[in-house]
């Protein structure tokens, strides 16, 4: 059972290890701190590769013992050799995802610039980096070659660049790593300094490492030692007491053991001599992989003693032979081969080392080799075409409707034991964001037509307009028996681009290009429908309410405002079906830049737009064309009088199922309370406001509904209220509680009149407090006597709680304080939140309170909540900046700039420096950022690939500086302003690196990947009922 409560079968190909006793790949962990994003704390509980990420090889390195002076000689020359590498993987790419961490590597050609470290840390997508040499130089990295098999990457930087050392390299001696030879591990050690960590060689012939679900390096041996390497010494030279570089540093146990494995570098050396001949670094593959197995479980599997006693007379130190673990189907030994089998010759030689195995298949690519295997006791010989291995890795991906594929890679295939062939959804998002995981999809067909590979694929999606909905069928890698059908909504608007991303090894970067221009949505149509008729429900009103209703679909094709989600469903009432008016809440619609459609009678989809957000009150009204329904909706008929406590009703609820749900029910309580803050990430909620609660069970059940009286009137909104993320489950928390209909009237009436309403509001949260404390606080008796005359059924003052951050024009000596008491507004008694409504349409309000014992007259302003919305948004180095809104001033006492960290993405420079979200960025290289308009005008400014100086404040008043490198290429600055002569009522704006504007998508492909779906998301981002 996984965290989240899905069943999810095992792959096909079970590792042999169980899960807490895999090893750990060795580089750095992403940045440890209290950070937050969109309410997650980040860098994030989850990490790369899941139980076995490196967080938990965090071992505390082993000290070295006191080294003779031959040693210490040797390590002096080695360490010049040596560098901390600091990388993004930019994007999610293949078994990756995206990610900033720290790793190591060390020269293997000085003159060239060439560094050897390992695949994992090159990655086999888009690679941004850095090293740093031992003198504390830094220079720029670039990838020139990363294996698709085995955990070896070769990293290019410009010699040139390192001006205050003599530049040496490390000689590649595979063939010293010889059983009880001492070594020593010089790396990174977590990322903080370079660690020298002592061991001895114990084997040479094991099996590669298993690391999970992600990348494993197979078909080698690896070296095995006892060293206890940490975090951030991935790709670590293993030195002899000569200095030569006898093995790689790749992996280590997770569970405290002091055991490395190190990849033996025969393959290293020739991937390194091609590349500085200029040769290309042939691979070959017949798409089977060998393990190692001993000669008695050789014998169990039917090697006959014949042969056994030719192998070990013509090759007397070997205790073990290859036995094909998985033969992929539709690959060249399909049929041939079988899982079992042991490996006697290849043309006609012995073989039982992956070493030689691998020279001869990267020597015949496009020929034949003979191979003799036993099988059973018999021998079986075959004759198999050898591939191109590079051929069957992905070198390019294409970024559509907000997602990202390429062709299935031999890496997934090989580990789910299938066919190397299919499209492979490399970042589930936007479109293509399905339910229960993030990644392992394969497209089977789009719009009905099949999609074998990336390049029908792309034809497929050429052909959809934009807007559309399609069917897409598509598999999971753990779960190939289950064909999957759903509908998706194609985004070419926000993510208008098509774009390939192709890698070049010349330059290191990936050259994105455009695949044309989108088709334009089709003009929508009428269509005609009826609803279901609940036939069994007692309540002829109830029965009739469902034609009152809609299913809303939010789809935010952006992080903002700490909402944690990208995707929500619920239900909204039709308030006015001549004009198409529906009132929702919050929770499924929080904010205006979003997709919106609603669904009548569960047949007619019709897009709309929104038309009002309440501030306080945890609704929003949106409207859509009626024109498009043939249908027979109805307008609620909404109570005038607030329901009472005590009240009998009728409850009608959508549960999770989105089924109809009704039971007569009564009234407990009418409670003024405020939705809890999430303290990790401020996002919209609901204060000041009066909370319904029924005597239901149906209620906790039921995120949207109403409760209606016996004459179909309704009484009260049944919303979901968004509150805070637990600090237990990290699950975000909501809250199902009623709404009064009385409180809608003062917005809605202008609304029915087509004016957009311009409320203003008292910048406070409110509690009520009861006599017995307004007593004591120095409410006199005739004000006590007043509101119990004015408020039978509840004696209650409201208390300021808590005072809003006061605008950036400053404050004002008239502004209510924390522990004011508010008696009259307006000459007016309060005793009840509706009377706080006086405040919509006054710039001031006259105020009676009490403060510190004594009665204060006051003239208080009221604030526009048009400026609480976020009506802006840049995109810059990964990170989501935008003015705070208005539950960040909820919390704060003082705003240090309007540039503030809403999200970052994951392998960004913002996540790389540890620019996090609730940061206030407050100067660029020393320039003032008040607002984003003298944010964009400094960080413009700045060339592509330079360094710049934030200087930046944290929620809790902490000033701090931050050094960060601009990346135009992977991470473009993007600009988001709401414009209502626009389509989709904002205008998006890429920032050319001369700080020109042009229009479109700024991102590749328009897509910009958060860092992370957050806890509790259901279906990871998919459609969520609310």
């Amino acid at each position: 059972m996984e965290p989240n409560g899905n069943n999810v079968r095992q792959k096909r190909k079970g590792s042999p290890v169980n899960a807490h006793d895999r090893p750990a790949k060795l580089f750095k962990p992403e940045r440890q701190n209290s950070d937050v994003t969109n309410g997650e704390r980040s860098p994030d509980s989850q990490y790369m590769y899941g139980s076995d990420s490196i967080a938990d090889a965090m071992i505390e390195p082993a000290t070295a013992t006191a080294d003779t002076a031959e040693w210490q000689a040797t390590i002096e020359s080695v360490v010049r050799n040596v560098v901390s590498i600091h990388f993004c993987q930019t994007c999610s790419f293949d078994t990756s995802a995206a990610i900033s961490s720290e790793a190591t590597g060390f020269v293997v050609d000085a003159a060239k610039g060439y560094i050897l470290t390992n695949r994992h840390v090159v990655g086999a997508g888009p690679f941004w980096g850095y090293c740093i040499f031992d003198n504390h130089e830094e220079c720029d990295v670039y990838p020139v070659y990363r294996d698709p098999v085995h955990d070896f990457g070769i990293l290019r930087f410009d010699p040139s660049k390192i001006k205050y050392m003599p530049l040496s390299e490390l000689v590649l001696r595979p063939d010293l790593a010889k059983v009880g030879s001492e070594i020593r591990v010089v790396g990174n050690d977590a990322g903080e300094k370079l660690s020298i960590l002592s061991g001895v060689i114990s084997r040479l012939d094991r099996n590669a490492p298993e690391y999970g679900e992600g990348y494993s390096d197979f078909n080698t041996n690896y070296i095995q030692a006892a060293a206890a390497a940490s975090g951030g010494s991935s790709g670590s030279p293993v030195v002899n007491v000569d200095g030569y570089a006898v093995a790689l540093q790749a992996g280590g146990r997770a569970d405290g053991a002091a055991t490395d494995y190190f990849l033996p570098l025969d393959r290293p050396s020739r991937a390194l001599e091609c590349i500085r001949r200029g040769l290309p670094i042939s691979r070959g593959t017949i798409q089977t992989q060998w393990i190692i197995k001993p000669f008695d479980e050789c014998r169990r599997l039917g090697l006959t003693a014949e042969h056994e006693a030719a192998i070990r007379k013509g090759c007397p130190k070997e205790t073990g032979l290859l036995v094909a673990e998985i033969v992929l189907p539709e690959g060249p030994a399909d049929h041939k081969l079988e899982e079992g089998d042991v490996l006697i010759r290849v043309n006609g030689e012995i073989l039982t080392q992956f070493v030689r195995l691998d020279d001869i298949l990267d020597s015949s690519v496009g020929r034949k080799v003979k191979i003799l295997v036993q099988r059973g006791g018999k021998d079986v010989e075959v004759e198999l075409e050898v591939g191109d291995l590079h051929a069957i890795t992905p070198d390019r991906f294409v970024t559509v409707a907000g997602a990202s594929f390429h062709d299935l890679s031999y890496q997934q295939a090989r580990l789910y034991a299938i066919q190397v062939k299919g499209v492979y959804v490399c970042e589930a998002a936007g479109s293509f964001r399905f339910e229960n995981t993030e990644s392992g999809w394969l497209i089977e067909s789009i719009d009905q037509k099949k999609t074998p590979n990336l390049e029908t694929f792309i034809e497929v999606m050429k052909g959809i307009p934009d807007r559309s909905r399609v069917v897409v069928t598509y598999k999971h890698l753990s779960d190939l028996h289950t064909l999957n059908t759903s509908i998706i909504f194609i985004d070419r608007h926000w993510a208008s681009k098509m774009r390939m991303a192709v890698r070049n090894d010349k330059t290191g970067i990936w050259d994105f290009s455009d695949l044309g221009e989108p088709l334009p949505a089709a003009p929508p149509s009428r269509r005609k429908a009826d609803f279901v008729r609940l036939d069994t429900v007692a309540h002829p009103a109830a029965a009739d309410i469902v034609r009152s209703f809609v299913r809303v679909s939010c789809t935010m094709p952006l992080k903002l405002d700490g909402f944690p989600r990208t995707r929500k469903i619920g239900f909204g009432l039709v308030i006015n079906a001549e004009k198409g008016l529906v009132v929702v809440s919050r929770a499924v619609v929080p904010y205006d830049l979003c997709d919106l459609s609603i669904t009548v009678a569960d047949s007619i989809i019709v897009d709309a737009k929104v038309r009002f957000l309440h501030p306080l009150a945890n609704y929003a009204i949106i409207q859509y064309d009626p024109s498009l329904v043939d249908a027979p909706v109805k307008s609620a008929k909404l109570a005038t009088e607030p329901i009472k406590q005590g009240t009998s009703t009728i409850f009608f609820g959508w549960n999770q199922n989105l089924r109809a749900a009704v039971t007569p029910t009564t009234v407990t309580d009418i409670t003024t309370v405020a939705i809890p803050s999430n303290a990790s990430a401020p996002r919209y909620r609901a204060i000041n406001l009066d909370a319904i609660t029924v005597d239901s069970g149906l209620s906790g059940q039921c995120a949207s509904g109403v409760l209606i009286s016996e004459d179909g009137t309704v009484e009260a909104l049944w919303l979901s209220y968004l509150g805070e993320r637990s600090a237990h489950t990290t699950k975000d928390i909501e809250y199902h509680l009623g709404l009064a209909t009385p409180t809608l009237f003062p917005v809605l009436d202008q609304i029915q009149k087509d004016i957009t309403p311009n409320l203003r509001i008292l910048n406070v949260e409110t509690n009520t407090i009861s006599m017995s404390q307004v007593r004591i606080m120095g409410v006199s008796d005739d004000w006590i006597t007043k509101v119990a005359e004015s408020n039978p059924s509840r004696h209650q003052l409201f208390m300021v709680r808590k005072v809003d951050c006061a605008p950036s024009s400053g404050q004002d000596s008239q502004l209510l304080q924390e522990g004011d008491i508010i008696l009259t507004l307006n000459g007016k008694l309060i005793t009840r939140v509706s009377e706080l409504d006086i405040m919509y349409d006054n710039e001031y309000l006259d105020a009676l309170v009490v403060r510190g014992g004594q009665e204060v007259t006051l003239k208080v302003p009221t604030i526009p909540t048009e400026d609480l919305e976020t009506d802006r948004a840049v995109i810059f180095c990964g990170a989501v900046l935008h003015r705070p809104h208005h539950a960040v001033r909820q919390q704060i006492s003082k705003l240090h700039s309007e540039v503030y960290v809403s999200a970052r993405t994951r392998g960004s420079p913002s996540y790389q420096y540890g620019l996090s979200p609730t940061n206030f960025i407050t100067a660029v290289n020393d320039s003032p950022t008040p607002t984003l308009t003298e944010f964009l005008t400094a960080v413009n400014a700045i060339p592509d690939n330079t360094y710049f100086r934030l200087r930046v404040c944290t929620f809790d008043n902490v000033p701090w500086v931050a050094t960060m490198k601009k990346n135009e290429h992977y991470f473009p600055t993007t600009e988001y302003v709401k414009d209502t002569r626009e389509a989709n009522g904002w205008k998006v704006r890429s920032w050319g690196e001369e700080g020109g504007v042009e229009n479109g998508t700024g991102a590749p492909g328009g897509v910009m990947p958060d860092e992370g779906t957050g806890a509790g998301e259901d279906a990871r981002g998919g459609d969520v009922g609310a």
